[in-house]
């Protein structure tokens, strides 16, 4: 089983720039993505970006591209998700979680190993 502890959360204002991070730990396979989702209140868990374990494809979702960049550094087992330019719209509890299925997919359904959320607020 995979373990995930994000980190790097805050209060930022709109228009600034704010970087997670995402220590993996425990068992992973080199098909496994990990990836960001977030969940504002009263709102639906969303997918943010994913990136492969082994090859490093990356996906975002529309919302987020030119804005997000999410990175992996291999030599400590940590992934990153830079944010930039953050409206009040990215507000959420951000989620570091694993996928391990063959084919990739940004529903929240199928991230099955989750961490326990960092909070990002963005003020206007």
């Amino acid at each position: 089983q995979v373990q995930l502890v994000e980190s790097g959360g805050g209060l930022v204002q709109a228009g600034g720039s704010l970087r997670l991070s995402c220590a993996v730990s425990g068992r992973t396979a080199s098909n496994w993505r990990i990836g960001w989702l977030r969940q504002a209140p009263g709102k639906e868990r969303e997918f943010v970006a994913a990136i492969s374990w082994r090859l490093g494809r990356t996906y975002y979702a529309d919302d987020v591209k030119g804005r997000f960049t999410i990175s992996r550094d291999n030599a400590t087992d940590t992934i990153y998700l830079e944010m930039k330019n953050l409206n009040t719209e990215d507000t959420a509890t951000y989620y570091c979680a694993a996928d391990g299925s063959w084919v990739f997919s940004s529903s929240p359904d199928d991230f099955e190993s989750w961490g326990q959320g960092t909070q990002v607020t963005v003020s206007s």
